[in-house]
């Protein structure tokens, strides 16, 4: 790329683009916990979960889906955010539950990461994919 060039900036939009579904997800699922939902309540007392875990499970979801969004942080978050659904696909296969509601999160953390992977070029960098 010579100077007159501009960074194409398509790969960064479509990343931003890709990273705020998971950034809604997460919010959106660590809100019901955090305002103690009826049925994330009831969710969670079928998985076997004690009272207070609830609240906080919900306080580690926020903390590693603000460590996502932030882009100083990123990766850092994107790490966490991993291992958070690797927790959620645990309780989920553990219970028995749906094909679906197992992958779920696995490809919720795949977007996360496609997201990330697109909107920042350090990243892209470091792992570069050969044409």
């Amino acid at each position: 790329m010579t100077e007159s060039q501009a960074p194409n900036p398509w790969p960064r939009r479509v990343g931003i683009g890709l990273s705020v579904l998971p950034v809604l997800m997460l919010l959106f699922s660590a809100s019901a916990k955090l305002t103690s939902n009826p049925e994330a309540v009831a969710g969670f007392k079928a998985m076997g979960y004690p009272d207070g875990a609830l609240l906080k499970i919900g306080i580690v979801e926020l903390i590693v889906t603000i460590l996502y969004a932030l882009p100083a942080t990123s990766v850092l978050g994107a790490i966490l955010v991993t291992g958070y659904l690797g927790g959620a696909v645990d309780v989920h296969a553990r219970m028995g539950d749906t094909l679906g509601n197992i992958l779920f999160p696995v490809i919720l953390g795949a977007i996360a990461w496609a997201g990330l992977y697109l909107r920042d070029p350090r990243l892209r960098a470091l792992l570069p994919i050969k044409r």
